[in-house]
């Protein structure tokens, strides 16, 4: 890993309570975090997602593995501490990857998630 750092990426996604749209969305918003980050996959270490208690259809690790996916890395989901005012139907992610170093991470906030990082989604 010469030249590279150990970064955090965050995203979110907000998805239908589907197992096709779970799948479809975190598909997307892994992709969105390689293509915006320039990353491979091989340079990410691991991947954590939350989903939002009424999200029940479909684990988010689950859904990428069944993707095609993430087929060697190490996924885990939790369910999202549940808050007053929370928006509901979200999935989010944490990957934490190596990049170079002097890199910017690009977080990435789509289909709806955007509200909770307005600075931060996609145009």
């Amino acid at each position: 890993m010469s030249g590279k750092h150990l970064f955090a990426l965050r995203g979110a996604v907000r998805c239908e309570n589907s197992a096709d749209d779970i799948r479809k969305q975190v598909s997307g918003l892994y992709n969105f975090l390689l293509e915006k980050n320039h990353l491979e996959e091989s340079d990410i270490v691991s991947i954590t997602f939350s989903q939002t208690k009424d999200l029940d259809a479909l684990n988010p690790a689950a859904a990428l593995r069944q993707s095609g996916k993430a087929g060697n890395l190490a996924l885990f989901a939790v369910q999202e501490a549940e808050t007053v005012d929370s928006l509901p139907q979200i999935i989010r992610a944490l990957v934490h990857c190596y990049l170079p170093e002097g890199s910017h991470p690009c977080h990435v906030y789509c289909n709806g998630a955007e509200v909770l990082r307005p600075d931060r989604g996609l145009s």
